[in-house]
């Protein structure tokens, strides 16, 4: 029992898919009450005494076309073949297995099993009174217009639904896509800002220690005045701790981001010209730039040389900037590691790339340390050479860092004339195409795969649901007409073949041999002659008759026909006869 139980809510869900909102309840029974209503006196009028059946099965046909509208369709096209009733019912069910039936086979094979069994069931009803050809095309018509032609435009309907639902969840994911891509470039452009804090700020804050540390061993200060010098040294100190603990902070929140677009070579290196300018008091961010820096250097009182070498090439402004920042934390860290050591700063113009090497020896001694006092803790956040190296490979370069013979230090960089794009250098300044105020390059969202106004994010061209509908449609239309003409047609030449012309009729005499009449008479039409059987004058004994319509209508009453008679015995005709017949 539970297993009849199961099976048994399993076809009533089936049959009858929910939800059940109070709407559509009152909608379908609505409808189902509608079209048994409609059902029953069309039967009535048909006289095939099924009213009561067919209004109850239109009924329970309207009800589960929703959850089985290809089977509604077949046993609804079945019951059309029997009678007019369920015409209207057709329509309904047309229309629901056009929009439900998603399977292109499927939806084929239902209508055509239904139009099938439709003109089979008609053919065997008026088998012997309506030629079989006239209910073929009669049917196919009609189930042209009652259950294809709305099956189409259901189609069309829920088509165009799914893909206005396609398009608003992709725009929905697209607006998505588009915050987290906003979310990304701002931390990303955080973590550029935190870089080249890391590059400048650092830099500036180690000159000012080394300045500092320099005038705290003067001997011509006074003690009070070595004292505010330590202090400022102090506090050089512990800004530069304070500036590599929020580098890193903002470092690994924005390295935690997943993968995604990163900004093109000219954004590399952040903020760009303004930066430089601040850093070396002069420079412009570019080559250019690292001049500032060395007399800078060179003013806190640390040994500086620039050497150059080869024939100078523009630089792409991304590998300038890249030069500039390598010279600037090569210094920084000489300063904070090897305070007073000389340093030698070399820029090669190889053939292909810009050498960038910077070089320093061990400390000779420790500088900035008051006597019985110790020197202070190196600050160092380990992300100065992190950021070089992805510099440099972003601009299809290398870095190379680690110590020399003797306790020192060489830092030396690898950048190609050319970036890693492929483009040409231009020589154009990286600020240029940095944003108003921080100089830095925000990406755009045209910008950014998926973004929402770009080209990329354009969906791709489909067909609209209506180009197929509105094809389907015409030809539905153009079948139908045709149906028409051929019907017109057919039934024009029908009655031209159940019709004696009065001539023809005159000129027929008693006697005449059966044969040579019969070959001056029309083939006939039972669609036009079924119902003349049996009328006129009793025929002679024996005879076999033949009934026409005739062509003489004068003195013909309103549903009276002209009837001719043509009655033969032993080979001849023996009788003809012109009567009027009421229809």
């Amino acid at each position: 029992m539970d297993v009849i139980a199961r099976a048994w809510s399993k076809a009533v869900r089936t049959a009858l898919p929910g939800p059940w909102r109070f709407g559509l309840v009152v909608r379908e029974v609505v409808g189902a009450l509608l079209l048994a209503g409609l059902a029953a006196p069309i039967e009535v009028l048909s006289g095939t005494g099924l009213a009561l059946p067919t209004a109850v099965g239109s009924g329970l046909l309207f009800l589960v076309r929703r959850g089985l509208p290809a089977t509604a369709l077949v046993l609804t096209a079945v019951a059309s073949g029997f009678g007019g009733g369920t015409l209207p019912l057709l329509v309904c069910v047309g229309w629901s297995a056009g929009a439900r039936i998603r399977r292109v086979g499927v939806l084929a094979g239902s209508f055509a099993a239904g139009w099938a069994l439709m003109t089979l069931f008609g053919v065997l009803k008026d088998a012997g009174q309506v030629p079989a050809k006239l209910i073929v095309g009669f049917s196919l018509g009609g189930y042209l217009l009652l259950a294809v032609l709305p099956a189409l435009w259901g189609r069309y309907r829920a088509q165009r639904r799914a893909l206005t639902d396609a398009l608003r969840e992709r725009n929905e994911q697209l607006v998505r896509e588009h915050a987290m891509i906003a979310h990304q470039a701002r931390l990303r452009e955080r973590h550029r800002i935190a870089q080249d804090m890391h590059d400048s700020l650092g830099h500036q804050l180690a000159l000012i220690s080394v300045h500092t540390g320099a005038l705290e061993v003067d001997r011509t200060l006074t003690d009070r005045q070595r004292e505010a010098v330590g202090v400022l040294r102090l506090a050089a100190v512990a800004a530069m701790r304070e500036l590599r603990e929020v580098v890193g902070v903002l470092h690994d929140e924005s390295t935690a981001l997943p993968p995604g677009p990163g900004p093109g070579p000219a954004a590399v290196g952040g903020v760009g010209a303004g930066a430089g300018a601040g850093a070396g008091g002069v420079g412009t961010g570019g080559v250019d730039g690292i001049e500032g820096l060395v007399e800078s250097s060179r003013a806190a009182g640390t040994p500086v040389s620039l050497l150059r070498d080869g024939e100078r090439r523009p630089l792409a402004a991304s590998a300038g900037h890249a030069a500039y920042r390598v010279v600037q934390e090569a210094l920084t860290n000489a300063h904070k590691h090897a305070p007073g050591a000389p340093i030698t700063v070399a820029l090669r113009y190889e053939p292909d790339a810009l050498v960038v090497e910077v070089v320093n020896p061990a400390a000779p001694e420790p500088v900035g340390v008051r006597a019985g006092g110790a020197a202070p803790a190196v600050v160092s956040g380990g992300q100065g050479l992190t950021g070089l190296r992805e510099r440099a490979r972003l601009v299809g370069g290398m870095v190379h860092a680690g110590p020399t013979a003797g306790a020192g230090f060489r830092l030396a960089a690898v950048l190609p004339y050319r970036g890693a794009d492929g483009a040409a250098a231009q020589g154009v300044d990286a600020g240029s195409a940095a944003g108003p105020e921080t100089g830095a390059a925000y990406p755009e969202a045209d910008a950014w795969p998926g973004g929402v106004s770009g080209a990329a994010a354009a969906p791709p061209k489909r067909r609209s649901p209506a180009i197929g509908c509105a094809v389907g449609g015409v030809a539905v239309l153009a079948a139908v007409l045709g149906l028409l003409v051929w019907g017109v047609a057919g039934f024009v030449r029908a009655a031209e073949e159940s019709t004696v012309k009065r001539s023809v009729y005159d000129s027929t005499e008693l006697g005449t041999p059966e044969v040579e009449v019969r070959k001056q008479l029309p083939r006939g039409s039972d669609f036009f002659l079924r119902n003349l059987e049996g009328t006129g004058p009793t025929p002679p004994e024996g005879a076999d008759c033949v009934r026409y319509l005739s062509d003489d209508n004068g003195g013909t009453a309103w549903g009276e026909d002209a009837v001719v008679r043509f009655c033969f015995k032993d080979g001849v005709l023996v009788e003809k006869q012109h009567y009027r017949v009421k229809q």
